[in-house]
């Protein structure tokens, strides 16, 4: 395998540590967090920036709105809470005073997907990503991993509009190089494949890498893309893997409706039809577990990405 693990690290940590140093760079930004600092690891931006640094308590609503008027002044908010609370309880406020007038709100949400945990299915929210990609301007954007997630931040900070940045809570590996740039925008092409193409986001990028060692082994040769960037899609890279590959496999921790594997399904439909599978969450709600208990339960392993690729592989050759 290409990539090799270095540590493991909580993409949280890397928003947290992000945070710092693109704070220390540019005084206008500014952090708000919905009582969950510590959950979120903005404790060292609020210790760097006191005065940077407001806690809005339990009241998430009241944060995008101010979050939205301090753009008025010039300030740069990154909002912190839970998914959950960053989009399913304020989705009315960022629709319309965030996303509506394009304010240049960085909406930054910890504790996405099946990986929560034990928190169960009231926080696990796995519809998010579909939410957001649907308002007219939101940019949103998917980590990989520790270094990812930090780099990430650095280049929503530079970026002007709204965006939505999604992290995990667990310890995961943490593989890609420390100091790559992050592209908004621009997917990564993590393996060179020619048999099928495995698009994957989030955790779920470590996952297809493995998926893509153990096809191998069959002399399967999958080409492993990275979509740092659900919207905008960068379908001309994905284009350019499909037209050699002739079919795809999506891997998400989210819904399989709304989320990677829908953009990239209408992708296909509109630019170019090829048989598609989708590794995500299907139709159903969390529970309490532990991660790796859940991520197998719901069928987001690595063995799911093995067997969605052989699937699609033999539906292109019929």
């Amino acid at each position: 395998m290409k990539y090799t693990i270095q540590n493991h690290k909580d993409t949280r940590s890397g928003f947290g540590d992000g945070l710092v140093d693109a704070a220390r760079e540019n005084d206008r930004i500014v952090g708000l967090c919905a009582d969950l600092t510590g959950s979120l690891k903005m404790n060292a931006f609020a210790d760097a920036f006191p005065e940077r640094f407001f806690q809005t308590g339990i009241s998430e609503a009241n944060m995008i709105g101010m979050a939205a008027g301090l753009t008025i002044g010039g300030f740069i908010p990154f909002t912190g809470t839970f998914a959950n609370f960053s989009t399913g309880r304020v989705y009315d406020q960022i629709r319309q005073s965030v996303a509506y007038s394009g304010k240049n709100v960085k909406i930054c949400a910890s504790h996405a997907g099946l990986s929560l945990g034990e928190d169960g299915a009231t926080h696990q929210i796995l519809e998010d990503i579909g939410m957001m990609r649907m308002l007219p301007g939101m940019t949103v954007i998917v980590p990989c991993d520790y270094n990812q997630t930090k780099a990430a931040v650095k280049a929503i900070a530079a970026f002007e509009g709204p965006v939505y940045l999604r992290f995990g809570r667990p310890k995961v590996p943490n593989f890609t190089p420390a100091e790559t740039p992050f592209e908004i925008g621009k997917a990564i092409r993590m393996i060179e494949g020619s048999d099928v193409s495995i698009i994957a986001t989030g955790h779920l990028v470590w996952k297809a890498l493995e998926a893509a060692e153990n096809l191998l082994k069959e002399n399967i040769k999958a080409e492993v893309i990275d979509i740092t960037t659900i919207k905008p899609l960068d379908e001309e890279a994905l284009l350019k893997s499909l037209n050699k590959t002739r079919c795809a496999v999506t891997a998400e921790e989210h819904q399989a409706n709304g989320g990677l594997g829908d953009a990239v399904a209408q992708l296909l439909a509109t630019r170019f039809p090829l048989p598609l599978e989708m590794v995500a969450v299907m139709d159903v709600f969390g529970e309490s577990g532990t991660p790796d208990e859940l991520m197998e339960k719901y069928g987001l392993g690595s063995s799911n990405i093995v067997r969605a690729a052989k699937q699609v592989i033999k539906r292109k050759n019929t």
